[in-house]
């Protein structure tokens, strides 16, 4: 069901990103391809080549080899928000960080984003929950991330306030980019403490089913 706020009706849909979706993506991100390819890769493709057909090439590869690789917040139909991850073996540029590598146990969440007109409403949170539901679903153990500590504005790596605001602890610290962890046990025991509230807020995260809030 929508959510009311100060008599307005919202609603709020979580779907997985997929070729039929991907243009929901801000066009500079439907266009960046900082973590799809190594950085060679990736100056020949802005150069003389085509990032939004290596982006959708991306998609393509990871969903038929590996399964959801992200997901899409939509506000009244709006996409307001949305955030990518994978296994880090997908992510050529993972191994470019000084805090590399990302555990063998875990997925890496590469980008989320939350378009300005729509920050402060939770959504963020909404996000790291649906992906925690979903790989949990999957049998992973655990989430990682590159947090930026000196985030100024939109860029390819997450805020490092933005993870530890949604859960996130940090397991190898660096003045810049340090490396956070979410461990899906501590998600399993969310539900369990409040089953009923998280399954109305959630819903069934399967690519078929949209989510709406109660």
């Amino acid at each position: 069901m929508p959510t009311e706020r100060r008599g307005i009706t919202v609603s709020r849909r979580l779907a997985s990103i997929t070729l039929d979706n991907l243009h929901d993506l801000p066009p500079r991100c439907r266009r960046c391809v900082f973590w799809e390819l190594d950085p060679v890769s990736q100056a020949r493709a802005l150069e003389v080549g085509d990032p939004a057909l290596e982006k959708e090439a991306w998609i393509s590869s990871v969903l038929l080899e590996w399964g959801s690789c992200g997901k899409i917040v939509y506000v009244d139909g709006v996409p307001a928000g949305y955030m990518t991850y994978a296994p880090p073996s997908y992510a050529p540029r993972s191994v470019a960080f000084p805090t590399s590598p990302v555990s063998a146990d875990a997925v890496l969440l590469m980008t989320a984003h939350v378009l300005s007109e729509f920050a402060g409403g939770g959504l963020g949170r909404m996000l790291v929950q649906g992906l925690a539901k979903d790989l949990t679903r999957r049998g992973i153990k655990a989430i990682e991330a590159f947090g930026d500590v000196k985030w100024a504005g939109p860029s390819c790596v997450v805020p490092a306030d933005y993870l530890l605001a949604v859960g996130f602890k940090t397991v190898r610290p660096h003045s810049r980019y340090p490396r956070l962890r979410l461990e899906l046990k501590t998600a399993l025991s969310w539900r369990e403490d409040v089953e009923v509230a998280l399954e109305r807020l959630l819903g069934s995260m399967s690519p078929e089913r949209a989510l709406r809030l109660a």
